[in-house]
């Protein structure tokens, strides 16, 4: 658990929400797999976050331009996945069965807490939770027969109208902006306005791509949308979220821009 130096009521506060809020992403989790909603990595922080609020010193941006509390969130997940209770994939995180009975052995936020630190394992006779049953609609009373009424001529059957298929609706331009613009080309980084730094669509695939030759190093960078910042994501697909962070060997890259996600995936 992180610190709060100078202050150890401060500190322990700190560890109290850290703790809580690992307990929250399993429930965020959990609640997932019964409505069947997937959300991905950076919405599901984000959504621990909403409930259990960051404070002033927490709410401070980092260097990466991230909150305190956000970046310490991201690494103390690290222990749900060390008691195998989260599985972090490059298609999202996944609670497991161990964490879902975890969400009801721990169900208090300081036993959940001591069992995460000292690796206590799940009672192995935990049900597995289910989901809030829904409540039946209420059944509406039988409707009185109107008396019947002489039969009107049929008139032609309308056609029925097809729903329409929503369709996702791409950004004019898709720009991989970050403090390697030069190395591409463009006259200056962390520009989304020069052609240099844009990405191509993929009709088939619906995902916007750029390859690139970049030295050995660590890079930082963000998505921009239609030649701007007016909107742009960043790590976890976060609007206006953290950089996202690169560390290169040396050598070709190949960035993919998914706007269903607004996240990134490299090869």
């Amino acid at each position: 658990m992180f610190a709060v130096e100078g202050d150890p009521l401060a500190a322990k506060s700190a560890v109290e929400k850290s703790s809580v809020r690992l307990k929250t992403v399993l429930d965020v989790l959990a609640e997932g797999t019964w409505s069947e909603k997937s959300l991905n990595a950076g919405e599901i922080l984000a959504e621990a976050i909403v409930r259990v609020p960051l404070d002033t010193r927490e709410s401070e941006l980092l260097s990466g331009g991230i909150p305190r509390g956000h970046k310490n969130l991201t690494a103390e997940t690290a222990k749900l996945v060390k008691a195998g209770w989260l599985l972090k994939g490059r298609s999202g995180w996944t609670i497991t069965d161990d964490g879902l009975r975890a969400t009801v052995a721990f169900a208090k936020p300081e036993e959940f807490a001591t069992a995460l630190a000292e690796g206590t394992p799940v009672p192995a006779d935990t049900p597995l939770p289910t989901a809030p049953a829904k409540k039946a609609p209420a059944r509406k009373p039988a409707a009185k027969k109107a008396p019947a009424a002489k039969a009107a001529p049929k008139k032609a059957a309308a056609p029925k109208e097809t729903a329409a298929v929503e369709k996702l609706e791409q950004p004019s331009a898709v720009a991989i902006a970050g403090d390697f613009n030069t190395v591409l080309g463009a006259p200056e980084d962390w520009a989304p306005q020069y052609d240099e730094v844009q990405m191509k669509f993929n009709t088939r695939r619906k995902v916007w791509t750029l390859a690139a030759t970049l030295p050995a190093g660590f890079y930082t960078y963000k998505i921009a949308l239609n030649r701007s910042w007016d909107e742009n994501y960043g790590a976890f697909g976060v609007r206006d979220g953290a950089n996202h962070e690169l560390n290169h060997d040396g050598g070709k890259v190949t960035f993919t821009y998914d706007h269903a996600t607004r996240d990134i995936v490299l090869g």
